[in-house]
């Protein structure tokens, strides 16, 4: 079985396959075949590549190969047909990617679709492993930003007050920002429309901002209903209030296929504080504050600083890059069966659940979108508007 791990794009400093990757995935019978350069500015060299036991070679090379893995999706100039080609490819947002497959025949697996509350999934979950460094990182650039300390220091020269940060929803990145900020020594206010959330919120350092209401939009499994308009601007309006004498915003609401929600209108902006920092954590895909702009860091005219950095776990590429190759690495091997990989209907993480689940009500139907040109019946349903 050959598998081919293409450079990405220049905007992209992280690759899909690390050095350390390589035993297991030639355990299972893969020969492994790396562009020339592919992981160099994530700080793997091709010598590397080669001492572990992978083949250096041309992007045609590569491209040959009938299996592909990489980060972003590469395009299908130079891949065969009936070749499985799994990437990010977050085809709700980007439907001329399938297209582009289903016109060339090609096996299209977007690892944004893993079905994350399957247990087996848990250990492919890009989206887990990327969030959670983009959680970490947001924080970092907030600190970086902001014109004071973060900790409290008692001085003889007097005693610094903490940074307040607050942080906007308690995922994957939200967390691991509260807690990121927490041991840098701020006083973490965060915010959530699942009351339930508070416990998780404490548990990492974090005081809950509660919503009158909050409870209304929950259901039985904990997950959050979906909200009224009057209910988002509500929680909006009270977390900004809060945020209002902050230090440091994070920004974390990212809704699946859609637009980033605005959480932080400019009218909220401009009753922030001078010197004030926001993060917003999904520029690249609209941006939580009105006022961001993708890839860059503005000063608006009363001072507040707005961090719009897209691929904030592109910039911790080493780490990122080592993540994102572990969740690869488990999924490909699971799909093969003596000696090929099999793509099985009755694989979970392929297809999703049953129509009737809750794994279709979120749009996460399995990562298998399209099979040598033809959508699967199972992901018709799902992904039918892409056709």
């Amino acid at each position: 079985m050959r598998l081919g791990v293409p450079k990405e794009p220049d905007n992209e400093t992280r690759v899909a396959i690390v050095p350390s990757s390589l035993k297991k995935l030639m355990k299972a019978g893969f020969e492994v075949f790396v562009e020339k350069g592919a992981g160099i500015s994530a700080n793997y060299s091709d010598e590397e590549y080669t001492n572990a036991g992978a083949s250096v070679v041309s992007r045609k090379e590569v491209l040959g190969c009938k299996n592909i893995i990489c980060i972003n999706f590469p395009g299908v100039e130079g891949i065969a047909e009936n070749t499985n080609l799994a990437c990010v490819a977050d085809p709700f947002r980007n439907p001329d990617y399938v297209k582009e497959c289903l016109t060339a025949k090609i096996t299209l697996m977007s690892m944004d679709m893993i079905p994350r509350r399957l247990s087996r999934a848990q250990s492919m979950d890009v989206n887990s492993s990327q969030d959670n460094l983009a959680g970490y990182k947001a924080v970092l650039l907030g600190a970086a930003n902001v014109p004071k300390g973060i900790p409290m220091m008692t001085t003889s020269a007097g005693t610094v007050r903490p940074a307040k940060v607050v942080v906007m929803g308690s995922g994957v990145a939200g967390l691991q920002a509260i807690a990121t900020a927490k041991r840098l020594g701020a006083v973490v206010y965060a915010s959530d429309v699942r009351k339930s959330a508070a416990e998780q919120i404490e548990s990492v350092g974090g005081r809950f901002i509660e919503v009158d209401g909050m409870d209304d939009f929950e259901d039985e499994s904990g997950y959050a209903k979906p909200l009224t308009p009057e209910f988002i601007q509500k929680v909006n309006d009270t977390v900004c209030g809060v945020a209002k004498d902050a230090d440091i915003i994070i920004t974390t609401a990212r809704i699946f296929g859609r637009p980033a929600p605005i959480t932080v209108p400019s009218s909220a902006v401009s009753e922030f504080k001078s010197g004030a920092v926001i993060v917003d954590m999904n520029a690249d895909v609209g941006g939580n504050c009105e006022d961001t702009k993708a890839g860059e860091i503005i000063t608006t005219d009363n001072g507040v600083i707005i961090v719009g950095t897209s691929n904030l776990p592109g910039t911790i590429a080493n780490t990122a890059s080592m993540l994102y190759s572990n969740n690869l690495t488990t999924f490909i091997t699971s799909l093969v069966d003596d000696g090929n990989v099999v793509l099985s209907d009755d694989d979970d993480i392929l297809f999703g659940a049953p129509e009737d689940s809750d794994f279709y009500v979120n749009g996460m139907g399995g990562v298998l979108i399209c099979i040598d040109g033809n959508m699967h019946e199972k992901q018709t349903r799902l992904m039918g508007a892409i056709e």
